[in-house]
């Protein structure tokens, strides 16, 4: 069962969610799997705590010219649709920042002049937090393309009965790659006009992408209910409202988990897991 959390905007309690629901799943005696795929700015090791067994580098396959068999015919730079790669005159320039690793240019090239070289973009670090199987990407500063990263965390997760998807914020590329072959999607949100507005932008999202989801109203005891009545009118799973506790924001800041520290809360993200095995069992249908 793969379950990814999302939001519309930074800062909802994604990573506080995703990493309660994996440590409670695991309390159940379940094989779970937590896997940060918000590589730009990872967080859930903060929680979580675990011990890195391994770290591996990822990256992008990237053209290296040899110039001595290139005939400057321009046909790589023709069939580049980013300008990764140019013939000006009598010499070929690259760029492998703006490489997407198409394989356009070396495929095409009659000299058979490019080869493929490994430029790296981040690392995947795998290790354990007890009895949770622990796997999160790293994006190197300056980068700006993480979806290579994010698949790569995707791909090394090991086999588990439970997959928790800590996704980046927002709608857009990074998100859509955490999200692909998830068997439902949590949205987390807060009740002020920009957690309405990005959580609308969210579940449009959502649902062009046909995945079953639900909404968690995180610090639902501020602002107003415009979402939950957006919830009603869109007919939206509401899963579960968090209150704002003091207490959730002090253990928050000590980088305890809510259910280790406050006892009471567990059962509400017990409750969220179940509510959702048995909307994915109803469905009859999981992700292979």
């Amino acid at each position: 069962m793969k379950i990814a959390v999302a939001s519309g905007k930074g800062g909802t309690g994604k990573t506080t969610l995703s990493t309660n629901l994996a440590y409670e799943e695991a309390k159940r005696g379940r094989r779970v799997t937590y896997a940060d795929c918000d590589v730009e700015e990872p967080n859930g090791h903060l929680f979580l705590k675990p011990v890195i067994d391994s770290s591996n580098s990822v990256g992008l396959m990237v053209p290296n010219v040899n110039q001595d068999l290139c005939s400057h015919c321009g046909q790589c730079g023709e069939i580049c649709a980013y300008s990764a790669i140019v013939c000006i005159g009598d010499k070929v320039l690259t760029f492998p920042d703006m490489c997407h690793s198409c394989a356009g240019c070396w495929l095409v090239c009659p000299e058979q002049a490019i080869s493929q070289t490994m430029r790296e973009m981040g690392r995947v670090e795998i290790g354990h937090s007890n009895n949770i199987q622990f796997v999160q990407g790293i994006l190197n500063v300056g980068e700006a393309m993480s979806p290579p990263v994010i698949r790569s965390v995707k791909q090394s997760i090991p086999e588990s009965d439970i997959i928790i998807l800590d996704a980046p914020p927002g709608a857009s590329c990074p998100v859509i790659e955490t999200l692909k072959g998830s068997d439902y999607v949590i949205l987390i949100t807060e009740p002020t006009p920009f957690g309405l507005n990005d959580l609308v932008i969210a579940v449009d999202m959502v649902r062009k992408l046909n995945y079953p989801f639900g909404v968690v109203i995180n610090r639902a005891d501020l602002g107003n209910n415009a979402v939950r009545q957006y919830c009603q009118r869109q007919d939206i799973t509401l899963l579960a409202e968090i209150p704002d506790n003091r207490r959730i924001a002090e253990f928050y800041s000590k980088g305890t988990l809510i259910s280790e520290a406050i006892p009471e809360y567990a059962i509400v993200f017990q409750q969220i897991m179940d509510r959702i095995s048995r909307e994915i069992e109803n469905a009859g249908v999981l992700s292979s």
